[in-house]
């Protein structure tokens, strides 16, 4: 569904439905479709719909974009030139080195984009804020943090970086909303960053969503025996670019 209307009316429309349905999109697409009554909502959180000026346009070449963004921090990192870096929630010290590496290289150059989760997530928003900006891409409502392990970060990033979610405050995340998230970051990026995945990993879900949108996989390669990188591994051998240590010094330049 697309929806390119603006104004104060459709931005009362929206929001009323977001609150009213969790922000769940099918409900909120059936609901405009229909024309559902709707009234004023009080809401305390920032936000943008489909339409606003500040709403990315990147996000429209998705089959399904978000209607609604609940955003904290600055909304203007959604119109830059962004990586998405993307992985394991169970990180090795490999994994974890590289990623790092990785996020703190491109990060001088692009707004590092990820998902807030335990794992690579983590670390690449953690390595990218150092000197650059990144994206947090939220599963759950936009106040509610998961992991809660992840307290200090998302405190930090919602200052001077951004969280967004499509979903309002008090949401609590559910197993399909972190697949449907995907698409989001996969859209906002002009690359995706794969550091770690196994084989049957929700990692692959966000590059099959890039993929889609004609997006480039760059990928760091694993032992044949480390079943933690098999995915990052058959990603290469589907035609994933692959990141070697000599790639790294100009990583910035080739990706």
């Amino acid at each position: 569904m697309r929806l390119y209307l603006n104004g104060d009316c459709m931005r009362e429309r929206i929001l009323y439905y977001a609150l009213k349905y969790d922000g769940d999109y099918n409900k909120i697409a059936k609901a405009i479709l229909n024309k559902e009554s709707y009234k004023k909502a009080n809401c305390k959180d920032n936000f943008i719909i489909i339409g606003d000026k500040d709403y990315p346009k990147k996000l429209l070449s998705l089959k399904k974009p978000p209607f609604i963004l609940f955003y904290k921090g600055d909304i203007k990192l959604l119109k830059k030139e962004a990586v998405a870096i993307v992985g394991s929630r169970k990180m090795t010290l490999y994994g974890k080195k590289y990623t790092n590496q990785i996020a703190s290289i491109l990060s001088n150059k692009y707004v590092i984009v990820s998902g807030l989760a335990a794992g690579v997530d983590s670390e690449a928003h953690k390595s990218s804020i150092i000197k650059g900006k990144s994206i947090a891409v939220l599963g759950s409502g936009i106040n509610y943090i998961y992991p809660k392990s992840n307290t200090n970060l998302y405190n930090y990033m919602q200052k001077d970086n951004l969280i967004i979610s499509e979903y309002p405050n008090g949401v609590v995340p559910k197993p399909y909303y972190f697949p449907f998230r995907n698409r989001i970051i996969a859209a906002l990026s002009k690359s995706v960053v794969v550091t770690q995945a196994a084989l049957r990993s929700g990692t692959m879900l966000t590059v099959n969503e890039a993929l889609e949108l004609n997006k480039d996989i760059y990928v760091l390669p694993y032992s044949i025996e480390d079943s933690a990188g098999s995915g990052c591994n058959y990603l290469i051998q589907q035609g994933a670019n692959i990141i070697l240590i000599e790639d790294l010094i100009d990583l910035c330049n080739n990706i």
